[in-house]
């Protein structure tokens, strides 16, 4: 099938993965999404991306951008297009350790990063599972593990290295292209392919990990009292909550991670949360950061977690909001609901020093259905929780559309972010078009008007 593809730059020669190649089975698809691309391109420098994208351009096949394949919506692959897959490009190192800066390239993965960090005492909050591609996470927000004492992935962002849609290697930073710089750092999928960031890592070797159980009243009082503990609680809590039905009941299973290896610290941060309602179970350890994001969740993805995701940001966990959520979770049609902690260092930014500009939340939701009918059953749950949301996070959903940027780009930054697209990606060649829940291999040449998806594969 290479014939079709024309004839390859050099600088690419044997890094193009074909249907015919042994390798194509374990590059072909996403977490999410089983993908039949015409061709997936492993490069290994900007320069590999750089030619890529010429071929892109020069064959007419939509673009896929890859930077792990763990993401949720499936754009890291797509049908008879071409999957960029920056796998390849997985080193870290330690820039400037007095300073706890690092260089980590997009196609690593936060396990690679989280041990490769480890003996230097520094880590990065990055997302919950260690499979997850470093590129749309950091383009994207970053929700981690530490949040509330390390704020998001983006907010520790100090550089991007990045190859424009035309083939310019770019380094984005405060004095050198600052515009870049702002719009990589929460909507970079639309303006570039990330290849490296420089990001301050924090101090941290072992912290506080601690699971609780509790049964969660259909009321949700026990989830109100949660958010008030968490909105109260010392920087060190992070917290995140799976509501899981049993019968007509629910119970909220938590995970507490304290960024520090103080036991008085450790003992004080997650106390609060004993007296949230029936905690059932709790268990607790202290351990390396390491032990959150393993090595052992370096999977394939072979398309093996079919689902339908979206997610809203609620200020306040109101009574009605509550209530919402475990009707979700019990009801009819029941879908899994999962909340994570905000505040803390999220707050701390002004809303417009990134394009994430979610500044004054406090609690991400996120809501999951599975086949046979996800879509169905996730629109029938999320309903009644829609209206208590203030904003979305780009990361967490499935299909992409326009009313998804809205909420992720509010008011002046959706203007602002458009605005930056159009600059840096005029022709529109990263944004593949959503069509139900999957990206296409309908060619779309350059000069074409193409809908956006504002997200990249994580």
């Amino acid at each position: 099938m290479t014939s079709s593809l024309g004839t390859l730059p050099a600088a690419l020669a044997g890094k193009v993965v074909t249907p015919d190649d042994r390798r194509y089975q374990a590059l072909r698809s996403t977490y999410t999404t089983v993908g039949s691309p015409a061709a997936v391109v492993r490069p290994e420098s900007p320069g590999d991306v750089a030619a890529a994208l010429r071929l892109a351009r020069e064959t007419g096949l939509r673009v896929a951008v890859r930077s792990g394949g763990h993401g949720l919506s499936g754009s890291g692959t797509n049908d008879q297009g071409l999957v960029i897959d920056l796998g390849a490009m997985h080193r870290v190192e330690v820039v400037d350790r007095a300073s706890r800066l690092v260089r980590v390239e997009a196609g690593a993965r936060w396990a690679q990063v989280a041990q490769a960090l480890a003996p230097h005492g520094l880590a990065i909050s990055s997302g919950d599972h260690g499979n997850v591609g470093v590129g749309g996470i950091a383009t994207g927000g970053g929700v981690g593990w530490l949040v509330r004492q390390y704020g998001l992935t983006i907010d520790n962002i100090r550089a991007v290295e990045v190859v424009l849609p035309d083939g310019t290697f770019v380094r984005a930073d405060a004095e050198n292209e600052p515009e870049l710089l702002w719009v990589m750092r929460g909507a970079g999928a639309g303006a570039g392919i990330a290849v490296a960031f420089e990001i301050e890592a924090m101090e941290l070797s072992d912290i506080g990990y601690v699971q609780l159980a509790a049964a969660v009243d259909p009321a949700g009082d026990t989830l109100r009292h949660w958010a008030e503990v968490v909105r109260e609680a010392p920087r060190e809590l992070s917290t995140a909550v799976t509501l899981a039905p049993r019968g007509t009941s629910t119970t909220a299973f938590i995970t507490a991670v304290v960024a520090s290896d103080s036991p008085a610290i450790i003992r004080d941060a997650v106390e609060p949360l004993l007296r949230i309602g029936d905690v059932t179970a709790q268990e607790a350890h202290v351990a390396p950061y390491t032990a959150l994001v393993p090595t052992q969740h370096l999977h394939a993805n072979t398309g093996q977690m079919a689902s339908a995701t979206t997610n809203g940001l609620l200020t306040e966990m109101t009574s009605d909001a509550a209530r919402a959520l475990v009707t979700a979770s019990t009801g009819p049609r029941p879908i899994l609901v999962q909340l994570r902690s905000l505040g803390g260092a999220t707050h701390d930014p002004d809303p417009s020093a990134t394009a994430f500009a979610h500044r004054h939340q406090n609690t991400l939701v996120i809501g999951s259905a599975f086949p046979p009918d996800s879509r169905g059953a996730l629109a029938a749950a999320w309903a009644p929780i829609a209206p208590h949301t203030d904003g979305a996070y780009v990361n967490f959903e499935s299909t992409p559309d326009e009313t998804t940027f809205a909420r992720a780009y509010p008011g002046p930054t959706g203007t602002r972010v458009t605005d930056l697209w159009k600059r840096y990606d005029p022709d529109g060649l990263l944004r593949p078009r959503p069509l139900n829940g999957r990206r296409t291999g309908t060619a779309h040449r350059p000069g074409t008007k193409a809908p956006f998806d504002p997200r990249r594969e994580k």
